[in-house]
């Protein structure tokens, strides 16, 4: 049976929420996203408000993101940090790279834009393996 602690999937679920919130605001990410994405990111701000039921989705695939992570592990047997990682790499390889790759080659997704998400995706990954291995 697998051994998921779900205060630590419920808090890393949160904390990839407000990191990957963090990623796409002004401080970071917003601006050449907005610009490569073909948008104005003044005029985007200008009449900005957070669409609630959004960002309740977003928090609800977190928290999926992060049980299904939970399971993998536990399942996998991985218990330390370098484990962690090293999952958190070979998942971010193997499934958000690849799709994005994907979508530059077949969606024309600027690279640009793919590199943005596919950072995003990797620090969400470390972030969530890592909760959940050490927190147990």
């Amino acid at each position: 049976m697998a051994n998921v602690n779900y205060l630590a999937v419920f808090v890393a679920a949160l904390a990839v929420f407000i990191l990957g919130w963090l990623w796409y605001s002004p401080l970071l990410f917003f601006k050449p996203w907005m610009r490569l994405r073909g948008l104005d990111p003044e005029a985007a701000m200008a009449g900005a408000k957070m669409p609630g039921g959004k960002l309740l989705v977003e928090l609800v695939r977190c928290i999926v993101l992060a049980f299904a992570i939970s399971l993998f592990l536990s399942h996998l047997g991985v218990y330390t940090w370098r484990g962690a990682i090293h999952f958190g790499l070979l998942y971010w390889v193997g499934f958000p790279v690849v799709i994005l790759v994907g979508s530059v080659l077949w969606e024309n997704m600027p690279w640009k834009v793919a590199a943005i998400h596919a950072g995003d995706w990797l620090v969400k990954l470390l972030v969530i393996s890592l909760i959940v291995t050490l927190w147990r």
